[in-house]
């Protein structure tokens, strides 16, 4: 990236294709022996496999139909090819046997974790993403989303191990060294960044990736959420924030939405202003990593949710 670039707008970042930014791994390339284990636990051989091209990850990641009529979405990685993956997914595993009756997910119906691969087998879910640009509706049932794992989480379970999302992520206090020169308010928005250790319920449990693609509008009308690989500990209300970034990169009145929403509308101002800034930090740094030839869309996803969180941000505290 150039380092001397100032903010730009997310009007002017190019757009990743919602719903098509992973380069997966296909059914017909997964090792035999694990096609074999799959369907297994399917019961009759696969006769249909429709890969998933959400998100930015390059795991194996498809919804499968055996001949039998049994469906699964299964997820499986490599340990070997893909070990960063397969950490995650069997992290995933760990923590949805732990928390998966109290959080609204699809079921986790099987798992298998051998030296080679992690495999994880899902209820089939028939849904929808929510749509972007975001729409008022679809908004309204995200957050409901993100205010129901809050609830849900209210004591945080037991087991988990979690630890505060900045602990995990460092550079959401020291992103702000990797920002571009002409950045202004840089020295404002670092010091506010660096105070994210100090805001107050930075000890609950939060999804810590809640983005539209990890969220399902099912057809029997529940919401559920998807990727359970980070949750951490945060503020109660940083989940419901963190939709709300995308919304205002889409041109939605957050503030508006924010002010009404039970987790976030009696929230210090400066408190939000810090994961806003912490945020902006962490995606300007992540921004200089080029993207991987399986993940194209990643830096221009960063960038996208730096210029986002940035013009909130600026907007707030009067920098604009």
């Amino acid at each position: 990236m150039d380092d001397s670039a100032a903010p730009v707008g997310t009007a002017a970042v190019p757009s990743v294709p919602h719903g098509k930014t992973a380069s997966r791994l296909e059914w017909r390339f997964l090792p035999q022996e694990v096609r074999a284990l799959v369907e297994d636990e399917l019961g009759s051989p696969v006769v249909d496999a429709r890969s998933q091209t959400a998100g930015f990850t390059p795991g194996f990641a498809s919804l499968l139909t055996a001949e039998n009529g049994a469906r699964s979405f299964v997820k499986a990685a490599s340990r070997v090819a893909q070990p960063e993956i397969a950490a995650s997914y069997a992290e995933e595993a760990r923590k949805l046997v732990l928390i998966g009756e109290q959080v609204p997910s699809p079921a986790l119906e099987w798992f298998s974790k051998d030296e080679s691969w992690v495999v994880l087998g899902f209820e089939a879910v028939t849904a929808r993403p929510p749509r972007r640009p975001w729409r008022a509706a679809d908004l309204t049932r995200a957050l409901d989303l993100a205010e129901t794992i809050a609830a849900a989480t209210e004591q945080v379970p037991a087991g988990l191990d979690l630890k505060p999302l900045y602990a995990d992520l460092p550079l959401l206090l020291t992103g702000w060294k990797d920002a571009p020169a002409a950045w202004p308010h840089r020295a404002e928005a670092a010091a506010l960044a660096a105070g994210l250790p100090d805001v107050p319920g930075n000890q609950r449990f939060v999804h810590a990736d809640l983005r539209d693609d990890n969220i399902l509008f099912a057809d029997d009308g529940r919401t559920l959420a998807c990727d359970w690989n980070w949750p951490a500990l945060g503020p109660v209300w940083q989940d419901s924030v963190d939709l709300m970034i995308s919304a205002h990169g889409d041109g939605v009145d957050v503030d508006e939405v924010l002010a009404a929403r039970p987790l976030t509308r009696d929230v210090d101002p400066d408190h939000i202003d810090s994961w806003l800034a912490a945020l902006c930090g962490f995606m300007l740094s992540a921004r200089r990593r080029p993207s991987p030839m399986n993940s194209p869309h990643l830096q221009t996803h960063s960038t996208w949710y730096a210029e986002a969180a940035w013009s909130w941000l600026a907007r707030r505290r009067g920098w604009l």
